[in-house]
């Protein structure tokens, strides 16, 4: 089962490199960030030619998750569990896979958190507390899982061009970071450092001051695997040809292989 992540930021916008990833990539599973659209707009038979189902939660202008899939997907979740109150289009999650070698994908858009010591910064840690209660629960089921996006975290100073210059960022903050490492505490493994150890490689590269062209980027798109899904796991790359494309989104797809 091949499974890849992708904030898109806009789906309208980035429709042709999404279709020419799906044909290229041949994922089984494409958890989509910012698609920036209703779930109703969502570019539905443009995927559809190219075989797969879509499922979407999203909201008009910005923000918004969406699982494309080869298959249709079973037990959908729609909203990050813990707050009913949280309208923001942030979490999507489904059952993939034959019964017996099945496995829950969630597509994430964490937020942001920016500025530090505002608001946004409390709401970005609320999330992240609740998404570990919820990693809690989905680990009591003993069931293979990807938890798969955009975190908007920086886990180490190995995984952003500046530490220094980012010390302060709510990417790098130090409450944030320690939720993200209590993700993995509670035994869930960061599927690209299974395979890849060397620092410095990264998803994002902000259009600004030429960071794609220099390489000045970060490591912020993730797919965090429970145990069960680790032991499965045979391989975990970046995909960078879609960021060097004319149009193209300020992310790019990182993807992971699991043994069925």
């Amino acid at each position: 089962m091949k499974i890849a992540s992708w904030n898109v930021n806009s789906v309208k916008v980035r429709l042709p490199h999404l279709i020419e990833f799906l044909k290229n990539a041949q994922p089984d599973v494409l958890c989509l960030q910012e698609i920036k659209c209703l779930a109703d707009d969502f570019p539905r038979l443009e995927v559809a030619t190219l075989g797969y189902k879509v499922e979407a939660l999203g909201q008009r202008a910005y923000n918004g998750v969406a699982l494309l899939s080869k298959e249709p997907p079973r037990e959908i979740v729609y909203g990050l569990p813990g707050d009913d109150g949280d309208d923001h289009a942030r979490y999507i999650e489904a059952s993939f896979g034959p019964p017996g070698a099945e496995a829950r994908i969630a597509s994430i858009y964490l937020p942001n958190g920016n500025p530090s010591g505002t608001d946004k910064f409390a709401y970005k840690l609320g999330w992240m507390d609740r998404l570990n209660d919820h990693a809690a629960n989905l680990l009591r089921r003993e069931m293979p899982f990807v938890l798969a996006g955009d975190y908007n975290i920086c886990p180490t100073d190995d995984d952003v061009y500046d530490p220094v210059a980012f010390r302060d960022d709510a990417l790098c903050r130090t409450e944030a970071r320690a939720r993200f490492r209590a993700l993995l505490n509670q035994g869930l493994v960061d599927g690209y450092r299974v395979f890849h150890r060397e620092p410095h490689k990264y998803t994002y590269w902000d259009y600004q001051a030429g960071r794609w062209q220099r390489d000045e980027g970060l490591r912020i798109d993730h797919l965090l695997l429970s145990p069960h899904a680790a032991d499965r796991v045979v391989r975990c790359d970046i995909d960078k040809s879609p960021r060097g494309k004319d149009r193209a989104s300020d992310h790019t797809p990182i993807w992971c292989e699991l043994a069925v």
